[in-house]
């Protein structure tokens, strides 16, 4: 039993960081080693950062890093600020329609997201956003998943500590801040990385929404590495793990607090 509970942890291993290692290994091979041998060779040869100053020579990728940080940066604070509102509200105030509310969150995550990308243009031209890092990170700024994530993890705290704290005089603010928020910070940092890495990543909303060149996302524009007629597999290599990169970073800055998770709520002594 145990020889087969590792190798299924080594299996899940190859396929989830073998992809990975590979796209490493390509990006750092130079223009003299084959990447299409028979016998994969997962170690570089003659290993060279040539590839990755190449990505930087072909394209601006250090303003599409910087458009991809920006609308990481707002969708990021859209999230933690409005879905931290909208599931305290919803958790922990009581008021009229609350369960339809809390219905309609859940109903819109049983849409795709391609269904309501058309009227998401509409409202966004219509605001007059289009065309700008603004109306990328509009849409995304109040995630529903977000939203019922900081839900549930309100919703664990004790009635009592509320209780409490209304008859110290403690309004709803005050609650808030002092009481809740302390207590939900492993669900802040899913919410944040889950964010970053969703506004990172995005492809499709950044090349509708975005027509000037100058204001793509990393994404959209390191689609200029794959030309009709000249493909460079090293490059494409080392712009993948350009944009890897601040995924990794923000994970491991986060990554103490991500595990705590939803299961974070209860209040310590």
């Amino acid at each position: 039993m145990k020889t087969l509970r590792y190798s299924l942890l080594v299996f899940v291993l190859l396929i989830t960081v073998g992809p990975f290692l590979w796209e490493l290994s390509t990006s750092l091979k130079g223009a003299g080693e084959d990447i299409y041998t028979t016998t994969p060779q997962l170690i570089p040869h003659q290993p060279t950062f040539g590839n990755y100053v190449r990505v930087a020579e072909a394209v601006p990728v250090w303003r599409y890093i910087g458009n991809s940080l920006i609308v990481a940066a707002l969708t990021v604070g859209g999230n933690i600020i409005f879905a931290t509102l909208a599931g305290y509200a919803i958790a922990r105030l009581r008021f009229r329609g609350r369960k339809l509310v809390l219905g309609l969150f859940l109903s819109t995550l049983v849409l795709p997201g391609e269904v309501t990308i058309i009227s998401q243009f509409v409202t966004v031209r219509d605001m007059g956003f289009a065309d700008s890092l603004l109306g990328v990170a509009l849409p995304g700024m109040v995630g529903a998943l977000n939203v019922l994530l900081l839900y549930n993890a309100f919703r664990m705290l004790p009635d009592d500590v509320d209780q409490a704290a209304i008859v110290d005089g403690a309004n709803a603010w005050q609650r808030l801040i002092l009481i809740a928020l302390p207590a939900v910070r492993g669900t802040l940092a899913v919410v944040a990385i889950f964010s970053f890495i969703g506004a990172w990543d995005d492809f499709l909303w950044p090349l509708i929404v975005i027509t000037t060149p100058g204001k793509y996302t990393l994404t959209v524009g390191l689609q200029y590495l794959s030309g009709t007629f000249v493909q460079d597999q090293r490059m494409i290599a080392a712009g993948t793990m350009i944009a890897f990169i601040p995924i990794a970073v923000i994970f491991s800055v986060l990554q103490r607090y991500f595990f705590k998770g939803v299961e974070e709520g209860g209040v310590k002594g």
